[in-house]
């Protein structure tokens, strides 16, 4: 593992993992919860995650034109990416369109064609990282990968994958996660023996 990835692994177990009684957006509990936005919005949180995912586009071989997700748990890694990497451009998917202005859902880059790959920040379900997919293909732009912060391992792989394979491609959508739940509750567990 990278000093950026170990890093960055060592600062979600420190600042976006909490062990107690949790309830989460998908309506289940948990005895754990991550947010990870108290990672990808500290400043040396956000230059690893733009680090980390940038590495993991590029030795993927991937070659998107933008990056994107649903807002909010998207937004922090999109503009991380996009300054670290100085490449890849960014977008945000909204939960719905705007019912003013341009009523757009999808706000900053959008080129009908080009290769995308959807951002998140914690997979649970899969329903935010499955609603940016579509939002972006009826946008007419191509989905190249799924890269997802944190797998909790509760069904969120299969579901997004399931998405994947519907859409018509030559090849194999991936999808990714840089850790999971198991790895982030294990480096927490770590830090607070020590």
């Amino acid at each position: 593992m990278n000093t950026s990835r170990q890093d960055l692994l060592r600062l979600l177990a420190y600042k976006s993992f909490r062990l107690g009684e949790f309830k989460l957006s998908s309506g289940g509990t948990s005895d754990y919860y991550i947010d990870c936005r108290t990672t990808t919005l500290d400043a040396k949180g956000a230059r690893l995650t733009g680090e980390v995912f940038t590495d993991e586009i590029r030795q993927r071989g991937w070659k998107p034109l933008a990056i994107g997700g649903l807002t909010m748990g998207a937004d922090p890694i999109v503009v991380a990416v996009s300054v670290v990497s100085a490449e890849f451009n960014g977008f945000l998917v909204r939960k719905a369109e705007k019912t003013h202005g341009t009523a757009r859902r999808i706000e900053g880059f959008l080129e009908p064609g080009a290769a995308v790959v959807i951002v998140d920040d914690v997979c649970t379900t899969g329903g935010s990282t499955i609603t940016a997919i579509e939002a972006t293909r009826e946008a007419g732009m191509h989905v190249a990968a799924v890269l997802c912060l944190v797998d909790r391992e509760q069904g969120g792989r299969a579901n997004i994958e399931r998405a994947l394979a519907e859409i018509p491609s030559d090849e194999d959508i991936p999808f990714l996660s840089v850790f999971t739940a198991a790895k982030v509750r294990a480096a927490h567990i770590a830090i607070n023996k020590g």
